[in-house]
């Protein structure tokens, strides 16, 4: 192996091999099996968070205070590509950091925001929390559904508490209400980036887990309901998506149904298969 202090004949070519030898040293240091590999990412998780409780739960799944860190993508993907796995641990670990450093800042009412989520979710988050955790606060929405208090940040969302409103001076009402208004003014109008669905279409909103909670915004469904002749079929399969027609017959309807079905099979965070029609008094399930 040549050593970085060689005489320079070429410096760039000595610094790209030293760079290299380097790199494999560092991968080859890391563990191949999934207990090792886990207990590695802890260690460098500790080194960051020196006043964070880091514990390694299983193989793959470590805890960091309250929140869970899984590591199968990044496991996967140093298992295939080795000469990039140390920098896909660094990334991974400085993002899973700041991801505590978000979850255990303090609440503000500027972060509170609403986000659909299923009733069963609810049950088995608050019992996956512990009997001593502040319960959560929902507030039933349609069908199985319900609109779930949150805390925005740029990397995560937390869910908001009893606790958190304690913090805040607020009731579950008034958190409900900061929500929706915060929501309402964060959000780019529907109109901005909804396209009318005209016969045989199917439109979507995607990518960002606010496009389920614009449901709760329901009068500005009104202008895109208005611009396809009153009427709109929505459905929100998946946590970050919203797909609707402008259609309300059989065919029209058995797509998107289909649609839905596809989406529920691959997403990963699953929502509903229900379908909300809009009517001027409210969203009412299509059966």
């Amino acid at each position: 192996m040549p050593h970085c202090t060689e005489r320079p004949l070429n410096l760039w070519f000595i610094a790209a091999l030293c760079f290299a030898f380097a790199q494999t040293a560092i991968a080859e240091d890391i563990p191949k099996d999934a207990a090792g590999y886990t207990e590695y990412v802890a260690g460098q998780l500790r080194a960051e968070l020196a006043d964070a409780a880091v514990v390694v739960k299983s193989p793959l799944t470590i805890a960091i205070g309250g929140f869970q860190a899984n590591l199968d993508r990044i496991y996967t993907f140093c298992q295939q590509s080795a000469d990039g796995c140390a920098k896909e641990i660094d990334t991974y670990v400085r993002g899973a950091a700041q991801a505590y450093r978000d979850q255990n800042a303090p609440p503000t009412r500027e972060a509170v925001r609403l986000v659909v989520r299923t009733a069963q979710y609810i049950e088995q988050t608050q019992r996956s929390l512990g009997p001593d955790a502040p319960p959560l606060l929902p507030q039933p929405f349609v069908a199985g559904l319900v609109l779930l208090p949150v805390l925005d940040s740029p990397r995560t969302i937390r869910l908001l508490n009893a606790k958190d409103l304690k913090t805040l001076g607020l009731s579950a009402e008034e958190a409900q209400q900061l929500a929706l208004t915060n929501l309402r003014n964060s959000l780019k109008p529907l109109m901005d980036v909804a396209k009318i669905a005209n016969h045989g279409q199917i439109g979507q909103l995607v990518g960002d887990s606010y496009q389920p909670s614009r449901l709760a915004l329901f009068d500005t469904w009104a202008p895109l309901a208005k611009a396809q002749g009153g009427r709109l079929i929505v459905a929100l399969p998946a946590k970050d998506a919203v797909f609707y027609v402008g259609d309300d017959t059989k065919t029209a309807i058995d797509a998107l149904r289909t649609l839905v079905r596809n989406v529920l099979s691959h997403a990963p965070g699953p929502l509903s298969d229900i379908l909300l029609r809009w009517t001027p008094t409210g969203w009412e399930v299509v059966s």
